[in-house]
This record gives C-alpha cells, structure tokens and sequence, in this order.
C-alpha cells in the first residue's frame, strides 16, 4: 500500500510537545437527538416545557404580535394542567422521567455498545431538543471528551422544518459559542431506506401474530403539521406518503387494506388530512371494524403514541362501532430499530472510520 492510501493517523495518538497543554482530541461523536420532554408532570414542569417549545418559530410561525398574548395569557395558563395530566398516565413512575427519556437513553446505550466494537474512537450520546438533557449540553459534553467530529442525528424518519430543522438550529446555535468548533455532520432522513421499511413490516407482521384478529384496515399515522407548511415546500408530507407506500408494498396489502392519516393537531389551522381522530370515527360505519395502527415517524413511542393513540383513538374507534384495534409499538430500542440507526449512523460515518 502506498503512503498515499495509507489511513490516517489516529489523531488522538499523535505526540505533542512535552510542554503543550492536554488536549482531548481525535475522537468521533454521535448525538442522537429527539424532541424533548418536560422534566416532571406538574403545573410548572409543564408550563416550562410547554413555553420552550411553543416559542420555538419552526414550531408556530404565527407572527409573534399575535401568537406572544395567545401564549402567555391563554395556553400557558390552562394547558400545562391538562398536558400534565396526559402525561402523568403514561409516566415512568420507577425512574420518573417520560418513556421518551427512558427509550432515548436506551438508544444511545444499545447503540455505544454496538460501534464501540467497530471503532473505540466512536462516542454516543443523546440530547433533547426542548427540555433536559439539552442539546447544548450534550455538545459541550462530547467536545470536552474529545470529539472534534460529531454526526447529528435527528430521530426523524421524515425532514420536517418544525422536527428535523429546528434540532439542527438548536445544535447550530451552540457552535457560535465554542472557539474550537467540531467539524458537524447532519444524518439526512430516511424515510424510504429499505433497512428502515424492513423494519416496519416486521414489526407489523410480529404484531399481527401475537392479537387474535385480522386487520381490515392498517393505519399509518404521522404527526400532523399545517397544510401552510405543505405548501410553503415543506418535504414532510411527501416523504410520509412514500414511507406509507413503500410499507403498504413491503406488507403486499391492496390499496383498500391501508392508509395514511395524521394526528395531534393543533388550533383551528387547516392541517394535514386525513385526521386520525376523524378517521377512527368514521371507519365503524364503512364496515371497518378491526384496525392496527403503527406510528413509522416516531422513532420512540410517547405522548402522542401511548396516550394519544393507544388511549384516545382508541376509545373513539371502539365508541362508533369499532371492534378490535391494535397499536404497533415504535421501533423504540428493539433490535429492528437499532438496525435503523446503526445504518444510518455507519452510513454518515463514512470517511471518518
């Protein structure tokens, strides 16, 4: 092998002079960031979290003179009471923290075990958009153990400007304070790769082996955001159908079998439909008494899986005439879904290992 394709040099082996200062250096980090969650289910703990995150202009890009007195004076007034309440029904009441939290750790756990055995440079870590452990955090805390390369890695199947953007943000907002910036890398979305639609089907088709009916519809059901956004060239919504196609395909289902819906809207903005709230409603009356649905661009199950499907749709499908209805649980930390991240992880590594 020439010298010129030989591989580089481990910097973190590279000898400095016996007086130069210690520097941690040659390591390669990887941050797995998800939304967020409150710190506790109270009124306060909420309203925090709450504030955080409706603040955010990828989130609401109503113009601040009208959405700032809507805010303050009204939402985070009665709404953090009421979240509070959703969200302590699903608690992890053993380490109480949200099962958000609890899957991310996971994630990032299973994850460092798994590279660790490929390349001892690679450290893993997770951070949250809105809420602890912060993204700033977690960046200074990868670059004081020497990382001077780090992949971003947003949780999001689907690029969406209110998901996948303001994660970025967040994450490019604490390299104007670092002298030494690491050099960053970003992990695109991957919302049509193979190892990520193998993983959903099987999941389905594990699913369907363990309740005692036959699905007449499955239902994939996205996270809404307004139809404006659609329009204003958002990606979201084009990449939920592809995903949703390529699992009806992967499941061999006619199109009579499954659909896509979103949900967790929010004000009277026009969002994107079919609501799933409606849906559940509606399928009763057409015949369509026995449902599975599965949540593909949630990467960890959460308040708007376990309450609000699990719980709300729920109950809604079997109050108009519903029979069954089986919730598939998100990838989570399950072996499927740390395939999906792995890959995806290896796949940005490139050229750094």
């Amino acid at each position: 092998m020439t010298a010129m394709f030989r591989p580089a040099a481990r910097r973190a082996d590279i000898l400095l002079p016996s007086d130069h200062p210690k520097v941690n250096a040659g390591k390669i980090g990887v941050l797995l960031l998800n939304l967020g969650t409150p710190d506790a289910t109270d009124y306060w703990s909420m309203r925090r979290y709450l504030k955080e995150f409706l603040s955010d202009r990828r989130v609401i890009e109503v113009p601040r003179l009208l959405w700032w007195p809507i805010l303050n004076l009204i939402i985070l007034t009665v709404r953090p009471g009421r979240k509070g309440k959703d969200y302590d029904s699903i608690w992890n009441k053993e380490l109480n923290e949200s099962p958000l939290k609890t899957i991310s750790r996971s994630q990032a756990e299973k994850l460092a075990s798994k590279l660790s055995l490929m390349d001892d440079r690679i450290i893993v870590d997770w951070g949250m958009r809105y809420g602890n452990p912060s993204t700033p955090e977690r960046l200074k805390a990868l670059q004081a153990a020497g990382c001077d390369r780090i992949l971003l890695v947003p949780l999001y199947p689907q690029s969406c400007a209110a998901t996948s953007a303001t994660a970025c943000d967040k994450a490019f907002q604490s390299l104007t304070e670092m002298r030494w910036q690491p050099a960053i890398r970003v992990a695109p979305p991957w919302h049509d790769d193979p190892v990520y639609i193998d993983a959903l089907a099987k999941t389905i088709q594990a699913k369907r082996t363990e309740i005692d009916f036959e699905p007449d519809m499955i239902v994939a059901s996205f996270h809404g955001v307004p139809e404006s956004y659609l329009l204003k060239g958002d990606p979201y919504h084009c990449q939920c159908m592809k995903t949703g196609r390529l699992l009806r395909e992967a499941l061999q289902l006619p199109k009579e079998k499954f659909m896509v819906c979103f949900q967790s809207r929010f004000g009277n903005e026009e969002w994107l439909k079919p609501y799933l709230i409606d849906t559940m409603g509606e399928l009763p009356a057409k015949g369509i008494k026995k449902v599975m649905v599965i949540a593909p661009g949630f990467s960890a199950d959460c308040l708007e899986t376990l309450e609000e499907i699990e719980g709300e749709n729920r109950e809604h499908f079997i109050h108009h005439g519903g029979e069954k209805f089986a919730y598939v649980p998100c990838l989570n930390d399950s072996e499927e879904g740390l395939d999906v991240i792995q890959s995806v992880v290896l796949r940005e590594l490139q050229g750094w290992i």
